[in-house]
């Protein structure tokens, strides 16, 4: 799956110390007037982003809906979790993905990758992925349930494109 645009967003410091986003107009208008050549843009991660901190995160839409269902709020946009990764284990039960830990897993016809371990969630999942609303029964809920843990962290063995829809599979 390739990252939504706004997963990857990138910002711009300017000479004067602003914070710009790469598209907005007006770094676009100080581009066209041109800099100075002691002036120097430098290209920052942008606080907007909700990306997660290791290569690859995988979580089931099945453990998403569990915890959902643990909040009484019913369905949980799976985006909240920021994963790279969401498979879809057709089990019914949640965290069926903690299983995996230890094991390798083919993920379309070549993409091989290590789950190394559980992933230890902040407080960005009590974050709406649209609004940025702040929900703390969120983490609360998965603190307390489940150990503060909800997917997995896992390391590229064999790159390979994935797409939506591609199975995926313990190959050890």
């Amino acid at each position: 799956m390739n990252a939504d645009p706004e997963d990857l967003r990138v910002d711009v410091e300017t000479p004067s110390g602003e914070i710009l986003a790469i598209d907005d107009p007006a770094l676009m208008s100080m581009l066209r007037e041109g800099l100075s050549d002691d002036n120097n843009l430098t290209l920052v991660r942008s606080e907007r982003a909700m990306t997660d901190c290791r290569p690859v995160s995988l979580i089931s839409l099945q453990t998403v809906e569990q915890i959902g269902d643990e909040l009484g709020e019913g369905d949980l946009d799976p985006r909240r979790f920021r994963a790279n990764v969401y498979v879809d284990s057709a089990s019914g039960r949640g965290f069926r993905e903690d299983v995996f830990v230890g094991r390798s897993l083919r993920i379309g016809s070549k993409a091989v990758v290590s789950v190394l371990e559980r992933d230890p969630r902040c407080k960005m999942i009590s974050r709406d992925p649209d609004t940025g609303e702040h929900n703390p029964q969120v983490l609360r809920t998965v603190a307390r349930v489940h150990g503060n843990m909800a997917g997995v962290y896992c390391a590229v063995l064999v790159e390979g494109m994935i797409k939506k829809g591609d199975s995926a599979e313990l190959v050890d």
